[in-house]
Parts: structure tokens; sequence; C-alpha cells
């Protein structure tokens, strides 16, 4: 299952909660802590035996190039099942800006397409 959180400005939503499921044992949770730009979010990784919390940034324009008209929680989403299938959750940094990804896996941008 996972769990998005996302914050707007103390909006009357602000704590809206949307639940998707997923088949895998992970939950992710996501919740946008600005409606600025960076867009900040906090993630959890949960699996049957721990869990790992990743602060996410992620500029407004390189959120538009690389979501494909996806919400910005979706695209964390994919981002985060393309970092699982390459490393365990304790080794993906605790605090990171999404545009570094690619630093540690050129073929980010591309394969991204995939997890969306």
């Amino acid at each position: 299952m996972i769990e998005v959180k996302r914050a707007k400005n103390g909006s009357p939503k602000a704590n809206e909660l949307v639940q998707r499921t997923n088949s895998s044992d992970e939950r992710r949770e996501l919740g946008e802590r600005l409606d600025g730009d960076p867009l900040e979010f906090d993630v959890t990784v949960r699996d049957a035996n721990s869990e790992s919390h990743h602060h996410v940034t992620i500029d407004r324009k390189t959120c538009e190039r690389l979501s494909g008209g996806h919400t910005p929680e979706h695209l964390l989403e994919a981002a985060f099942r393309f970092l699982l299938d390459r490393e365990p959750k304790e080794s993906i940094l605790a605090r990171f800006d999404v545009s570094v990804i690619a630093r540690y896996f050129p073929e980010y941008e591309r394969e991204l397409l995939r997890y969306l």
C-alpha cells in the first residue's frame, strides 16, 4: 500500500490521503512539505522488517519534464521503484534532489518511463 499525503499552503485539503495498492511488501509514504519550488517530499519506504526515511526535492521544471503528465507524487513513487530495483532502501540517500539520481544511474531518465 502506498499512502500519499500532500500539503497545499494550508488549504482545507492539506492532509488529504490518497491510497494506492502496491504488489510488493514495501510501502512508500510521500508527504509534500511545501507548495513552492522546489517541491519537497518526505518519503518512507517500508518492508516487513524495517523502514527508511528520505527527504527528496524536485524543481517544478524537472518534474514537468520527467513526469509524463503524472503527479509529482507518482513521479517520486516511480523514482523510488527504479532505485529499489538497483539497491536496498538503506543505500538510498537520506536527503537528495531527484536530479542526482542520474549521476549514480545514467540510465535513470531513459528507464523512468517504464516505472510511471
